[in-house]
């Protein structure tokens, strides 16, 4: 289907579709592009060289748990080919927790109040 953005994803969930096949996670995490709670988070800034904070302070995934986004800085600008696996790493359980918390709003019948904090974000 290619939806992958999460403006995306919520639109689409709110009229029915609820089955999704995308490379964005991945592709961007080729080019060192993280997906996060405040939006995309490019690794190649300047701004990272010393940082010692996760990709996203929220996410849980083992990316974050372990790596900083100096080291990841790091690994982006000297071409290692592991940055791209960590950071789609990173991006495919971003999109699986966003998608579980999606869920949970639809359940707990919050989902627009959840499409409303998702499109403040990525609109």
């Amino acid at each position: 289907m290619g939806v992958g953005d999460p403006a995306s994803l919520v639109e689409a969930v709110e009229l029915g579709v609820d089955q999704f096949d995308c490379v964005l996670q991945t592709r961007l995490g080729r080019h060192g592009t993280a997906l996060t709670s405040q939006g995309k988070l490019h690794t190649k800034n300047a701004q990272f060289i010393n940082s010692d904070e996760p990709l996203d302070a929220l996410c849980s995934c083992w990316v974050c748990a372990t790596h900083s986004r100096g080291y990841l800085r790091h690994l982006t600008q000297t071409g290692e080919p592991t940055a791209s696996r960590l950071v789609s790493i990173h991006n495919l359980a971003w999109t699986i927790n966003f998608m579980a918390d999606m869920r949970a709003a639809i359940t707990n019948g919050t989902f627009q109040q959840f499409k409303s904090s998702v499109l403040a974000v990525w609109g």
